[in-house]
């Protein structure tokens, strides 16, 4: 088995990185999660669940009687509603997980530039050995954050990009009388 597959080796290597990175990290790795749990909840709602629904309620104004009344226009714009509402949701939540990872790493900048400084006054010297877990403690978040905010990012404009189409389409399916 090669060494990156033991789950020993691996856990270890990850909470090595997180020592590096300080406390912060662990609060971006915990958002991070998070965002993806909700990005891949949305994609498995694509996949599984938009049909249906979308099928549901063109079903349900076709089998309507009334088409041109504006009760009827009123009640079509319900329907396409309630499936926008199903497109967009966690949409929102996503995209604040998006803006808060790269404000973390900026926390993370900052709390390892406390540290350098900190070992710079007890120290009384720029020593680079003893400053050198401050600075990884400073640079090792702001990438993290920035990481998971494009990779993030990339996949909240898709999945928006998604949801006005399937909206749309079903506007569309709907016929007005």
């Amino acid at each position: 088995m090669p060494i990156w597959l033991d789950p020993m080796t691996a856990l270890s290597n990850l909470q090595q990185f997180l020592e590096m990175g300080g406390n912060v990290l662990l609060l971006i790795m915990v958002a991070t999660f998070f965002m993806w749990a909700f990005i891949l909840e949305r994609m498995a709602y694509y996949r599984f669940a938009h049909k249906g629904i979308v099928k549901k309620a063109v079903n349900k104004w076709a089998a309507r009687d009334d088409h041109k009344t504006w009760y009827a226009h009123a009640i079509r714009e319900r329907m396409i509603s309630e499936v926008r509402q199903k497109t967009e949701q966690n949409i929102k939540f996503i995209k604040t997980l998006v803006a808060i990872a790269p404000l973390l790493g900026l926390l993370g900048t900052v709390t390892g530039m406390i540290e350098v400084f900190d070992v710079m006054a007890a120290t009384g010297s720029s020593n680079v050995r003893a400053m050198s877990a401050g600075v990884s403690k400073a640079t090792i978040p702001t990438m993290a954050g920035m990481v998971a905010a494009l990779s993030g990012l990339i996949f909240t404009n898709r999945l928006e990009r998604r949801g006005l189409l399937a909206t749309q389409s079903v506007a569309d399916s709907m016929e007005l009388g």
